[in-house]
C-alpha cells in the first residue's frame, strides 16, 4: 500500500516537474500561435461573417499560382544544393574540420545576416559587379551588357546563390558531429567486405545522417520559402517570392487584398506544417522498424 502512494507521488513528481521544463516553451509559443490564430481568422472573417471567399480568390489569382511556383521552385533548388555541397564538403574533410580553427572558419559566415550576404551578392554578381568588371579590364566582354543576369532576374538566380552561400556552413553544422560520430571500424569492416566508397556511403553514413538531411531540409526549406528580405533586395516584380507578394497585399494600401495576404500565409504554413508531419512520421515509422530489427 506504502508502496504503491509512493509510486503515484513519484509520477505525480515526474508530471509536474514535466510542466515546469516545458513552461518557458509553452510561454515563447504563445506569441506565435495567437499570430497564426489572428491570421488564420483574418483570412475567414468577411462581411456576412464566415467565408472562404479569400481563398477561391488566392486560388483563381494567376499572380499567386505564379508566385508560389516561383517561390517553391527557388527554395527546393537552393536547398538541395546546399545540402549537396555541404554534404560533399562535410563528407571529404569532416576530420579536418574536427579542429577548432578550420571549424569555426567554416561557420564563420552564419554570423552575418542574409540581407549582408544578398548585397555581397550583388557588389559581386551584378552586371555592373565586380566580375563583371574584372571581366571588362582582361577583355573578356566588350561592355558590361554582355555580362550575364544574376542578380534581379526572372529565374531567381541571386536569390538561390544568396541562400546556398548563407545555407552551406548551416548544414555542415547539422552533419559534422554525425559524421565525428561514426566509428572507423564500421569502414573497416566495409573494406574488408570489398566495399568502395559508393558502398561505405550507402551502408555506414546513410542510415546515421538520413535523419539529419530531413530536418535539414525541413528547416531551410521552410525558411527560404518563407524569408522576406534576400527575395526584396534580389527579385523582381514578377513572379516574385510568396514572401514579398503577401507584403505587398497586407502594405499595399488597397484594403481589400489584405485578407488575401493572411490567407497566401496561412496556405503556405499548412504546406510547411504537412512537410514537417510527414517527415516526423516518416523517420518515427524508420525509428520503430529499427527499434524492430527489421532495418
Amino acid at each position: 500500500m506504502s508502496s504503491g502512494w509512493k509510486n503515484s507521488g513519484l509520477m505525480k513528481s515526474s508530471k509536474s516537474k514535466l510542466w515546469f521544463l516545458l513552461a518557458p516553451a509553452l510561454v515563447f509559443l504563445i506569441l506565435p500561435l495567437y499570430g497564426m490564430f489572428a491570421a488564420v481568422r483574418s483570412s475567414i472573417n468577411g462581411n456576412q461573417g464566415l467565408t472562404f471567399t479569400y481563398y477561391v480568390q488566392l486560388f483563381q489569382s494567376e499572380r499567386f499560382l505564379s508566385s508560389i511556383a516561383f517561390s517553391v521552385r527557388t527554395s527546393l533548388v537552393a536547398t538541395v544544393i546546399a545540402i549537396i555541397i555541404g554534404l560533399i564538403i562535410t563528407r571529404l574533410f569532416h576530420t579536418y574540420l574536427d579542429k577548432t580553427t578550420p571549424r569555426l572558419s567554416v561557420w564563420l559566415p552564419m554570423l552575418f545576416p542574409h540581407f549582408v550576404w544578398g548585397y555581397l551578392v550583388i557588389l559581386l554578381l551584378a552586371e555592373t559587379g565586380l566580375i563583371a568588371q574584372i571581366f571588362l579590364v582582361v577583355g573578356w566582354i566588350d561592355g558590361t551588357g554582355q555580362f550575364p543576369v544574376l542578380t534581379r532576374d526572372p529565374y531567381g538566380l541571386g536569390i538561390i546563390i544568396t541562400y546556398v552561400w548563407k545555407e552551406i556552413p548551416f548544414v555542415i553544422l547539422m552533419l559534422l558531429p554525425i559524421y565525428s560520430s561514426i566509428p572507423t571500424s564500421y569502414y573497416d569492416l566495409v573494406k574488408t567486405l570489398g566495399g568502395r566508397s559508393w558502398e561505405q556511403f550507402r551502408t555506414v553514413e546513410w542510415p546515421h545522417i538520413q535523419p539529419v538531411l530531413i530536418e535539414t531540409f525541413l528547416i531551410l526549406f521552410s525558411f527560404t520559402l518563407t524569408a522576406y528580405e534576400v527575395p526584396a533586395l534580389l527579385g523582381t516584380t514578377f513572379p516574385e517570392m510568396i514572401s514579398v507578394l503577401s507584403y505587398q497585399w497586407f502594405y499595399g494600401g488597397i484594403l481589400e487584398e489584405r485578407p488575401l495576404a493572411f490567407a497566401s500565409m496561412v496556405f503556405v504554413s499548412i504546406v510547411i506544417l504537412t512537410l514537417t508531419l510527414a517527415g516526423y512520421f516518416y523517420m518515427n515509422r524508420r525509428r520503430m522498424r529499427a527499434m524492430r530489427g527489421r532495418l
